[in-house]
Parts: C-alpha cells; structure tokens; sequence
C-alpha cells in the first residue's frame, strides 16, 4: 500500500509538501500540485482516515443509539438521521439496546471507543430507569425522549398539540364518546398527548370519562390490550384515539377479531404517520410527526455542537400536523 513518503519520493519533493497538496491545506504551485497528483493516481492512493482522525482528532462519525426498534417510527427516524449524515459527509453507527440496560452501557462504551464525534439517543422503552448512570463525556443530542435529563441539546415534537388534534378531529367528526390509548405514562410525550387529549374534551365542553383513558405501551400489543380494555366496557366509546401508529396497527386487529367495523362500529386515530399507516384497512387518519425534519435537525444540532461545545443547550420543537383518511367517521347515533 502506498504512503505519502512513497509519494514524496516519487515526486522528489517533502512529505510535507505531500500533504498540504493532498489536503489542501497550504499554497503548492500549480507544477507541484499536478506532478503530486499525478503520482497519487498513478499508485491509486488512498489517505488513511485513521491516521487523519489520530491527527485532527476527528473521526467523522457519529454514533446513534436507539432502545427500541420493533416500532416502525424509529426506523424511519434513523433512515432519515442516515441520510443527512451522508450529506455532510458523516459516518453513522447505530446501535440498539433491545431494552436491556446492560447493553445499553456496552453499547455506550463501544461508540465511545470507536471515537465518535457525537452522539444522537432516541429512547422508545419506558422499561428503563431514570437512576440508570450514564457517563458520557460526548457532544449529545436527544431525540423525541430520554428516560433521564442529560446536558444535551434536544429535538422534540410539539405532542401536547398533536394530542389536541387528533382529538379536535374526532370531536369534528361529531364524535362525543372519546376513549384514549396511552403510552407508558413515564414518557414526557406520552403525558403530553394524553393533557392535549383533555384539552380538546375541555375545550367542546365534554365531560372526561376515567374509564375511557388506558395506559398502556407504544406497540402493537399495546394496543390489542389498550382496546379489548374498551371493548368490555359495559359503556363503549364511539372513537379512539390510540398515541401512537402501533398501538392503532393493535388496536385495527383486535377490532377486526371483535367482528366490529372501522369506521362504521369504532372510529380510530393514530399518531406518527409511519408508512404502514396509508395502507391499512381503512387507511389509518393520523397525527404527522415531521421525521424527515427531526432526523434533519437532530444531525444539524450535533454538528454544531461539536463545533461550539460551550454554546448554551437549546430545545428545538417541532410541530405536528393531522392527516385525515377513511378510519374516522360521523358516528351512526347522531
């Protein structure tokens, strides 16, 4: 394999000289530059991104480390934290934790080996504990929720309000019997979408039902159990609006099994426009999260805090916006 002495050698000029050309880092004349570059093809040399991270102390990666992945949301989350990676010539290494604590520190100690520049966390398991200790010494940026407050940057969406909205959507459609699948209320966002969804009652004058509100997870199972909890009520709901896709995907299968009809029997809300939602059966009207903007701005915030780690944290919120398709309905005793 080649080196820039061999280059240097070759060119009869400095190692150094190899080096400003290669990396553009000082003048070289214009006789110099081209007889170097014309060696560096000639013997198809390669820098080393090693040698140039030891030397910089920069390695041009970034590491992304999610908890959960069994929910689509986070998947196409990490695609889009991929592609704004590639556009600014980054590297991405993602790791899961599977909800395993001691994988996650592992986890957080083989990125941390691997010398990446920063890090991006995405936490979608309520399972682990705020007394976890993490020991990161990384620029940080958190995305959507963390299950403990770091001296991190933060990329969120606006859920309140998007738990206002689907609600609003529901009352809209003439809907007055409203029942709520929650995720762990652990999560931030969980309680967030659920105080939107009493908002929305407040603000129609109707009056909240305890027994229509159930706690559950941000799954597919969630939602199977979310909704048979409703269905055995002895007073149903005549919607429902389940926070997140998953538990709505749940909630659809559940329904179908009952031998009841969407929208016709039960009117359903989603939340987070995963792409399955536009092809269930009916459609799934839901709650866009913008995932390509928050893998955007998550990637953005992190470069910029590797540039100026001493700048103040910031908290950068998104804003939800509603879909509508055929899962909602006006409801049949109106």
């Amino acid at each position: 394999m080649a080196t820039m002495k061999d280059i240097a050698r070759l060119a009869q000029v400095s190692t150094s000289t190899v080096s400003h050309v290669i990396n553009g880092s000082r003048f070289v004349s214009d006789e110099i530059h081209e007889k170097v570059m014309r060696i560096v093809a000639e013997l198809n040399y390669t820098p080393s991104a090693v040698a140039r991270s030891l030397k910089v102390r920069e390695t041009k990666t970034i590491g992304l480390l999610v908890t959960a992945t069994n929910n689509p949301f986070f998947a196409e989350v990490m695609a889009g934290v991929e592609q704004y990676c590639q556009q600014h010539q980054y590297n991405l290494i993602i790791a899961t934790t599977g909800g395993d604590a001691k994988r996650l520190q592992q986890n957080l100690q083989t990125l941390m080996h691997k010398q990446v520049d920063g890090l991006l966390l995405m936490c979608g398991d309520s399972r682990f504990q705020a007394d976890i200790e993490l020991a990161i010494s990384l620029p940080l940026v958190v995305m959507d929720w963390w299950f403990t407050e770091l001296n991190a940057d933060k990329i969120l969406e606006n859920s309140a309000l998007g738990g206002y909205l689907a609600t609003k959507a529901l009352i809209d459609a003439g809907h007055r019997k409203i029942g709520i699948i929650t995720g762990n209320l652990k999560k931030s966002v969980a309680q967030n979408r659920l105080q939107g969804y009493k908002n929305a009652l407040s603000e129609a004058k109707i009056a909240l039902n305890p027994h229509w509100i159930v706690e559950s997870h941000f799954d597919f199972e969630g939602g199977v159990l979310g909704i048979q909890s409703l269905l055995t009520q002895s007073s149903r709901p005549t919607a429902v609006f389940c926070c997140s896709d998953t538990i709505a995907v749940g909630a659809y299968q559940a329904i179908q099994q009952q031998g009841l009809r969407i929208p016709q029997d039960l009117s359903i809300m989603g939340y987070d426009d995963i792409e399955l939602a536009r092809y269930l059966s009916p459609p799934l009207s839901t709650i866009c999260q913008p995932k390509a903007e928050l893998g955007k701005l998550a990637v953005e915030a992190l470069l910029q805090r590797i540039k100026n780690p001493n700048e103040n944290y910031r908290t950068l919120v998104l804003e939800p916006t509603c879909i509508l398709r055929g899962s909602i309905s006006t409801p049949s005793n109106i």
